[in-house]
């Protein structure tokens, strides 16, 4: 999976999401409140021991860990589930459309930040964990959490981090003069790597930003995003004139011609000493020597790149809500199913037993350490609005198609028209 979030975005159906969640788009006055749990809990007539039937959509990757944990569940309840492979990219849309004709599943995989448009649509229940709750990772929690309720068993956190080889540096840069020092010293085809292209990479790239102090959202006491831009102003500009001062008519350490393909290629290739990216990348570096740190900062402050959360959602629309329930709670979210779903992607554990014992890999140690000080991606619906235009403007900033901070400021008044600020 390229963890690249304006093509993901794309993939997933960004154009729904455009008009599903900006809060001046004509169909927000439709839109369906979620039920709560007692609602869920009375209209679902099936309890765990009655049989019963669940579907569940999951990706080719995830399949045979969700399998395993449901023919156990099969065998102790009576019950019958029935897997249904699905593209990840499709899920999401799929699932907004089908569920409120009776047609989607009981229970889907996928991110912590659909959770805002499946919200916004109705179409997704609160779980109920319990005791449970304690036994995850508080970010994991807080990334499915809205108005309280949570909506979503976590089973993965997901985060980027700089991949360093230690044959070409020995040491984690701290800085962003450091690291591009450093990977001079290297003499490699390229000091620093991290993937651009002309759409621009803001998921990547985010680190980066926040260590000027430019997030994207204001967050509130609790940690929750609230809908105002937090990236204009001062900051939000000496980022960009960052880009531009690091970019094709600058020092050229940045590039739009640097794609997800060809970053992971060179890196490989032993071009490189560093790459920002996630776990997802580790099956092209195979048999490398490599450490896992933190983003350097570039702009004085911790750099804090977005921890993405993925898990199970369970269908506003299911029949059988209570088994659902039953079966992510005491099923999914054991050591061995855990485990199982680690093994298949290479993400560390959101349960924090299984990730104690995942952290035995100093690989999967170490971005599990950067995602600590990582913040969660925003779920709300006006980040929907943010993409389209975040990507492609820090893009022209880097090819020095526009002037940095003219570039930046319309960016914000794009994004603030279109949320409706």
């Amino acid at each position: 999976m390229r963890r690249s979030i304006p093509v993901v975005a794309a993939a997933l159906g960004l154009a729904l999401t455009m008009s599903a969640c900006s809060s001046d788009s004509s169909s927000g006055s439709d839109a369906t409140t979620a039920p709560t749990t007692a609602d869920t809990a009375s209209a679902s007539a099936t309890t765990p021991t009655d049989g019963g039937t669940l579907t569940i959509w999951v990706d080719e990757t995830r399949k045979k860990a969700v399998q395993d944990a449901a023919s156990a569940f099969e065998k102790e309840t009576g019950a019958k589930v029935t897997l249904v492979q699905k593209n990840f990219e499709d899920i999401k849309a799929d699932f907004i459309a089908q569920v409120p004709t009776g047609k989607g599943p009981d229970i889907t995989v996928g991110a912590h930040d659909w959770l805002g448009e499946l919200t916004k649509n109705g179409v997704v229940a609160p779980i109920e964990l319990g005791d449970k709750t304690s036994e995850f990772e508080p970010v994991s929690i807080q990334a499915f959490t809205q108005d309280g309720q949570v909506y979503g068993l976590p089973y993965a956190i997901e985060n980027v981090a700089l991949i360093r080889n230690t044959k070409l540096a020995k040491e984690a840069p701290k800085t962003w003069a450091d690291a591009i020092k450093a990977g001079k010293a290297a003499k490699t085809k390229f000091p620093f790597l991290i993937q651009t292209s002309d759409q621009g990479d803001p998921y990547t790239y985010y680190p980066l930003q926040t260590s000027f102090g430019a997030p994207v959202f204001e967050q509130n006491a609790d940690g929750s995003y609230n809908p105002k831009l937090a990236m204009g102003g001062d900051e939000g500009i000496a980022f960009a004139k960052w880009l531009a001062k690091e970019g094709e008519k600058g020092t050229k350490n940045l590039d739009t011609a640097i794609t997800y393909d060809n970053a992971t290629a060179a890196f490989a290739k032993g071009e490189s000493p560093f790459i920002v990216g996630g776990p997802w990348m580790l099956d092209t570096f195979k048999g490398m020597d490599l450490s896992i740190d933190p983003v350097p900062s570039a702009g004085g402050k911790p750099a804090q790149p977005f921890v993405g959360v993925q898990g199970f959602y369970i269908s506003a629309q299911s029949q059988n809500a209570l088994l659902a329930n039953d079966f992510l709670t005491n099923y999914m979210s054991t050591d061995e199913a855990q485990t199982a779903l680690y093994e298949a992607g290479n993400r560390p554990p959101a349960l924090i037993s299984a990730a104690e014992k995942a952290s035995s890999d100093p690989i999967t140690a170490g971005f599990a350490a950067v995602g600590k000080d990582a913040v969660p991606m925003p779920s709300i619906p006006q980040m929907g609005s943010v993409w389209q235009f975040w990507g492609v403007t820090e893009a022209q900033i880097i090819s020095g198609k526009v002037d940095a901070t003219k570039g930046w400021n319309k960016m914000i008044d794009d994004i603030n028209k279109a949320i409706g600020s």
